[in-house]
């Protein structure tokens, strides 16, 4: 991007090409969307990842590192994040979904709770690999299968705390699309919502043919009863719980 294009941001492209040195789209306020089919990626199996670690307590006491580093040197090396549900700091399930609506007209969710784990060879063409707790590096994993894309109108990517611990802000949350062709897309969950429980995260629409990634970020203080009115979805829900398992 030229020196102009920073003077006048409506000169430049409306699809950010990714940074070379990361290979990496970072969705942003700024630059908010990103067209699959242009960079050719709107085929194959788009993998969606969550992933988070918790904040320790002494991250939100930042402002007062550098004394405490004076006292104790070796905290330099000592890591300020830890994976969640270690013990010291709050601990919370993230969980990573997706409500999804056809082109024939059918709608429905793929998440860990009630086991909606949906199929990725037939409708919906999505399907969540399995369910997270406890914050592990791999993360929560969705696959959209692109190749049936004429098949999909519309999906939504959400995340919500399932043991119904606010704790956003105690968190740094990431979602990362990893497309079948180009670099990887990557949304920071990083608004101040401390309250929130619920997130919708991204949504994917083929318009036009043209199948784009648009972020949200638009945190909620319910659960996806409220995502789904907010977006339009339209479907019945009740309480659900997870095992003990």
């Amino acid at each position: 991007m030229g020196f102009l294009d920073n003077l006048f941001p409506g000169r430049g492209e409306p699809f950010d090409s990714g940074s070379p040195a990361s290979n990496s789209i970072d969705l942003t306020r700024r630059r908010p969307s990103v067209s699959l089919s242009k960079q050719g990626a709107a085929t194959g199996n788009l993998r969606v990842n969550l992933s988070w670690r918790m904040r320790s307590s002494d991250i939100e006491r930042r402002p007062r590192q550098s004394s405490s580093l004076l006292r104790h040197p070796l905290k330099l090396f000592k890591p300020e994040e830890v994976q969640a549900h270690t013990q010291g700091v709050v601990n919370v399930d993230l969980d990573l979904g997706c409500l999804y609506e056809l082109a024939d007209g059918s709608k429905g969710v793929v998440q860990p709770l009630g086991g909606f784990f949906g199929e990725l060879n037939e409708p919906p063409y999505v399907k969540l690999s399995g369910d997270d707790r406890f914050g592990a590096p791999s993360g929560e994993t969705i696959f959209v299968n692109l190749d049936h894309r004429d098949a999909i109108k519309r999906l939504l990517f959400f995340v919500y705390i399932y043991d119904q611990t606010p704790a956003f802000d105690r968190t740094h949350a990431k979602v990362t699309l990893y497309p079948s062709n180009g670099p990887r897309i990557e949304i920071e969950l990083d608004e101040d919502a401390p309250q929130a429980r619920s997130c919708a995260v991204f949504t994917v629409e083929n318009v036009k043919n043209e199948l784009v990634v648009r972020r949200e970020v638009r945190f909620v203080y319910g659960f996806q009863g409220e995502l789904d009115r907010l977006y339009g979805w339209g479907l019945q829900w009740g309480r659900g719980y997870k095992s003990k398992t």
